[in-house]
């Protein structure tokens, strides 16, 4: 069983339905104790990272991601997913983060449209399970004002340009997080969902 942590915000349904698709049980829960139960663990995100960091403190979820990940389960971080397991944020910050990868996220330079949205290449810089059957120059679709700066560059698995060269996913041992949304990436998308599923 897939459990979707439902901190009051995000797509969370579209993510759920996605992996109903491929056959996959899915449940979206806040429960800890269902949460800790599950399989494999998924961290979707749209908005304000301070927002989300509250409202994961709320309902005492940062701590049981955190527990989640120690244990050694299969996580994966989507888009602001990716951004909460980091450090710190410079949005309206800085904000802590859950500090599971050392860096920090900031904003896209001045002079650049931000959100930085629709569909962008990636390029492969190192393989992991989630990429199989995915190519450098394949499209994902993003929106998104930031992106991280890991400081160890062994986590990168894919960058994407716009304006700067941004890590759009990264993987450290069980974890998994991308910047663009697969559950929104019809084919390609769907595939690195099935990946993570199958793990």
């Amino acid at each position: 069983m897939i459990a979707i942590v439902d901190y009051g915000r995000g797509n969370l349904r579209s993510v759920q339905k996605a992996f109903e698709y491929l056959g996959y049980r899915a449940v979206v829960t806040d429960d800890p104790d269902a949460i800790m139960a599950a399989d494999k663990v998924v961290l979707p995100g749209v908005g304000a990272f301070g927002d989300c960091m509250d409202n994961l403190k709320s309902r005492d979820l940062d701590k049981v991601v955190v527990e989640c990940v120690k244990q050694g389960k299969y996580f994966l971080g989507i888009c602001l997913g990716l951004q909460l397991l980091f450090t710190y944020s410079e949005e309206f910050g800085p904000v802590k983060g859950l500090d599971l990868v050392k860096g920090k996220v900031v904003r896209f330079p001045k002079g650049l449209k931000v959100p930085h949205m629709g569909w962008n290449q990636v390029e492969v810089v190192k393989e992991n399970p989630l990429l199989k059957g995915i190519s450098s120059g394949d499209y994902f679709y993003f929106v998104h004002s930031y992106y991280v700066v890991p400081e160890d560059e062994e986590v990168v698995a894919t960058v994407t340009e716009y304006g700067v060269r941004f890590v759009s996913m990264i993987h450290v041992d069980n974890v998994f997080a991308t910047q663009f949304h697969p559950e929104k990436s019809q084919r390609v998308g769907l595939k690195v969902l099935e990946n993570f599923a199958s793990l």
